[in-house]
């Protein structure tokens, strides 16, 4: 995934998806949608154990990989992460941007 894009190229949520969707949306539909949650369940559990060893690195890698594995999830489902965020934590947004915008903060 990280060659797909050029150096200093902006990783937006939308951007993220589609490219989870071309890299694996075959192989996660082939295994399944329940198969792909357990694959999901199994890296929250290895997040876990990196959190109780507090490895940096490995915290790191772990969420990634919850990230992707939820992606595919929503991929399967035909969810749209992006709109899904927006709709869920709208006011939450909306707080960080008027307040971004009368600090001047970006």
């Amino acid at each position: 995934m990280a060659g797909n894009s050029c150096p200093g190229e902006e990783l937006t949520i939308k951007k993220f998806q589609e490219a989870m969707k071309a890299a694996y949306y075959k192989r996660d539909s082939e295994r399944g949608l329940m198969a792909t949650f357990a694959w999901l369940v199994e890296e929250v559990g290895e997040l876990a154990e990196a959190l109780l060893k507090g490895d940096k690195l490995s915290i790191k890698e772990e969420i990634a990989d919850v990230i992707a594995w939820t992606f595919s999830i929503a991929n399967l489902v035909g969810v749209d992460v992006e709109d899904a965020l927006k709709m869920k934590y709208k006011n939450d947004i909306e707080k960080v941007t008027m307040l971004n915008d009368s600090t001047g903060e970006s």
